[in-house]
């Protein structure tokens, strides 16, 4: 175990390398969570006004209102579930060209996501079904349907962690995608679960370290009345907690590249040591 650990903490440092040569890959997360914004206010206003009036009017009504928002919080996730699958299939596609020594750009890895634009639709189809069903159980079956929504989700989670390089790299339909990523979990479990976990304890540290400079940060600009201070505080903060969050997100897409590259091609790429990636995966018997 010591020893995956070690592995994984060797593929994360490699995979900042990555990112430190072409820090273009940064735009990709960016771009996702600036859309992630737009839908969720398109998504979020209607509702809220809509709700307002009904509830003005003494229209509300708990088993409609209900149905209804099932059908559009399933929309929700389906549009949501595309945007996010498009922009990391589009690093995917970008990462695995920088691991093959090829120069990427924003525009590469747009136009490669943009190919398998039906595919990843058809993912995110699957992907907001699921996530629906998982949300059904947690509200319909209190603690156990959060336990089994749980265990579920992250099983969901680890099964599909490489379909986005795999939708990246080959024009297949998302079940086949699906049933890809779980064949290559066989060989890649133990870099999969724990390089996740790893990438989760350390940016969940840096984010709780971030949380307290940016409360400090903020605490002394109030001291100082000076709104001014207090403006350029809540912008150095915001500034720093998004960028921590787009360098966890780069990561993670160039690392899910690099353990799929390797895992169906036997081929290391930049920043990667060959002797590491051998032992980190073995051949599936």
């Amino acid at each position: 175990m010591a020893g995956k650990f070690s592995r994984s903490w060797e593929l994360m440092k490699a995979s900042a390398a990555v990112l430190r040569s072409d820090k273009s890959l940064l735009m990709f997360p960016l771009a996702s969570g600036l859309c992630c914004l737009l839908v969720a206010a398109s998504f979020l206003i209607p509702m809220i006004l809509a709700f307002a009036g009904a509830e003005g009017a003494g229209e509300v009504h708990g088993r409609a209102l209900s149905m209804g928002g099932y059908v559009v919080l399933f929309l929700f996730y389906l549009v949501q579930y595309f945007v996010i699958i498009f922009f990391n299939t589009a690093l995917a596609g970008a990462a695995l060209m920088r691991l093959r020594g090829e120069p990427t750009s924003f525009a590469a890895g747009f136009a490669i996501a943009r190919a398998r634009i039906v595919n990843i639709f058809g993912y995110a189809l699957i992907a907001a079904t699921v996530g629906l069903v998982l949300r059904a159980l947690q509200e319909r079956l209190g603690l156990i349907g959060r336990l089994v929504a749980g265990f579920l989700g992250l099983a969901w989670t680890v099964a599909t962690f490489l379909v986005v390089p795999v939708l990246a790299s080959q024009d297949v339909g998302p079940t086949d995608a699906i049933r890809h990523s779980v064949d290559l979990l066989k060989r890649t479990w133990g870099e999969n679960i724990i390089g996740n976990a790893g990438l989760g304890v350390v940016f969940g540290l840096l984010m709780f370290l971030a949380i307290l400079v940016s409360a400090g940060i903020i605490v002394g600009a109030v001291a100082m009345q000076s709104v001014a201070a207090i403006i350029v505080a809540v912008v150095i903060v915001a500034v720093g907690i998004t960028l921590l969050g787009l360098i966890q997100a780069s990561l993670q897409g160039i690392y899910a590249a690099a353990l799929y590259r390797y895992a169906e091609e036997g081929q290391v790429g930049y920043g990667f040591d060959q002797a590491m990636l051998e032992q980190a995966f073995k051949p599936k018997k």
